[in-house]
């Protein structure tokens, strides 16, 4: 069996029981990042091997992979932050396990999504999960559909790209449409900034110490 186990997003004790038993438990542990999952495993005196799997190495290693489970070994995958999958390496993994009659189980567990959406104050009986926008091609195109969508729209951005992802609200969003950006969740740092792209942009060009860390941007539903 494959087993994709979420792990924390902040805080390291925020792993469930279970999860820390699968980890001990199968044969060994594939991970996005094998030193920060080290420390984690370290944290939590969990001894296993660890393997590296990310997005440059995904299509080498996976038939190896499904090999190992095949034979009736049973592998953990974890990414550095949050559940697997979730704009980040396991699709592939999973597919292949489907199409070769693997059991997959995914448990349930920390994700940077639920908690930015509920921290932002805005309606979230239905909302519309976009990831990391396209760097460069493609951009553009997907600005223009989000800037259409008339429910709460969740995005992921990095710090480095926070002051451009705002500006392009700016020019894309209807005016007043309200943005929070939700920082550093369930770590000592955590916040939630409110306002217009205008204010927002504001904000963080006038505090440069808050452009740090890990990002979740919701808009609000039109």
């Amino acid at each position: 069996m494959l087993f994709l186990v979420p792990t924390p997003i902040g805080n390291l004790d925020d792993i469930t029981l279970r999860a820390l038993t699968v980890l001990k438990e199968v044969d060994y542990i594939l991970a996005e990042d094998t030193r920060t999952s080290g420390k984690l495993l370290k944290h939590h005196s969990v001894e296993n091997k660890l393997r590296s799997f990310h997005t440059h190495n995904e299509h080498r290693i996976t038939a190896q992979v499904i090999e190992d489970l095949s034979s009736g070994m049973s592998v953990a995958m974890v990414s550095d932050a949050g559940t697997p999958g979730i704009s980040d390496p396991a699709f592939l993994l999973v597919r292949a396990c489907h199409e070769a009659g693997i059991t997959v189980s995914c448990l349930p567990g920390a994700t940077a999504l639920i908690p930015a959406v509920v921290m932002s104050g805005f309606p979230m009986e239905r909302f519309h999960y976009e990831g990391f926008l396209p760097h460069k091609k493609g951009r553009k195109t997907r600005w223009e559909l989000i800037a259409k969508d008339i429910e709460t729209v969740v995005l992921y951005e990095s710090p480095h790209r926070l002051l451009k992802f705002l500006k392009e609200a700016d020019q894309y969003l209807a005016p007043g449409r309200m943005i929070a950006v939700v920082r550093e969740i369930s770590k000592m740092h955590e916040s939630v900034h409110r306002g217009t792209a205008v204010e927002l942009l504001q904000f963080f060009a006038e505090n440069p110490s808050k452009v740090k860390g890990e990002i979740v941007v919701v808009l609000e539903r039109i």
